[in-house]
């Protein structure tokens, strides 16, 4: 399988596959399962940044003395896009809509924006910031897939454990605006597709400037470190119920990509 055709795929898979499997949480199942996701996408996200993103990194041809810089520069960059909501990410605690009684609950979800009681310019501005975050996801994996292709499924894995919770936040949003559900997901759906238009000019762009490789893998590392730091982890804090599966299948998501086979050296 070509390396273009892999990262299509990853990129696919990382966008799609999270859209519907957070379609299936919002639309049926408990909503328990979505903070044991939670869980396992923290340690997902934490073992993928530091045991593959930044040795990855630090093995090509950057030092210490710059890969740390950038992360610290991509930490804050993230933040400073999220602040602008041009990253749209997690926002808790601040009320979530209960999407099948119409109901405002505090429930502390991870994704939460302004009570839920956007009209529809915020329910466009979400749907565009989704895109942009997408199209970012797709530059990331066209990056690890350059590196090795083991390194980019290793990606596509954490960006599909991280987005699950996103997209779940998206579908509250939506379903609280006033959209049905057939709607919510088709436009969650196309928003997805941007991370394949960013795999493939990622793909292009990168295979002529090699030496940018390892900065986008720092910066990729940077984006997952601030989601479980800033994003999933405070929420973990704050559960009081199942205080041991939450911890278990933390260790299971640092466990499966230690242990996963993915380690590219």
């Amino acid at each position: 399988m070509s390396l273009l055709v892999q990262i299509i795929l990853g990129c696919l898979l990382g966008g799609l596959l999270s859209v519907f499997a957070a379609a299936a949480v919002m639309f049926g199942l408990p909503k328990k399962w979505l903070a044991l996701v939670v869980s396992f996408s923290t340690g997902v996200l934490l073992s993928t940044a530091t045991l593959h993103l930044l040795p990855e990194a630090l093995e090509s041809s950057l030092t210490p003395h710059e890969v740390f810089p950038i992360l610290l520069a991509g930490i804050l960059g993230f933040f400073v896009l999220e602040k602008f909501a041009l990253w749209r990410h997690a926002h808790g605690g601040e009320g979530e809509t209960d999407t099948h009684h119409g109901d405002q609950q505090c429930d502390d979800h991870t994704h939460s924006h302004h009570h839920l009681q956007g009209g529809e310019g915020e329910t466009v501005s979400i749907i565009i910031g989704d895109g942009f975050h997408n199209f970012t996801d797709g530059l990331l994996i066209a990056a690890a897939f350059i590196a090795d292709p083991k390194l980019g499924w290793a990606t596509t894995l954490a960006i599909i454990a991280h987005e699950v919770p996103q997209e779940a936040g998206d579908f509250a949003i939506l379903l609280a605006a006033g959209w049905k559900h057939s709607r919510a997901l088709f436009w969650n759906g196309v928003s997805s597709l941007s991370s394949v238009a960013g795999g493939v000019i990622g793909y292009f762009a990168l295979e002529q400037a090699q030496q940018w490789v390892p900065h986008i893998l720092t910066i990729a590392a940077a984006s997952f470190l601030y989601i479980a730091v800033a994003d999933l982890m405070p929420r973990l804090k704050r559960e009081t119920a199942s205080i041991g599966w939450h911890g278990l299948l933390l260790a299971a998501g640092i466990a499966f990509v230690a242990f996963g086979g993915a380690h590219t050296h």
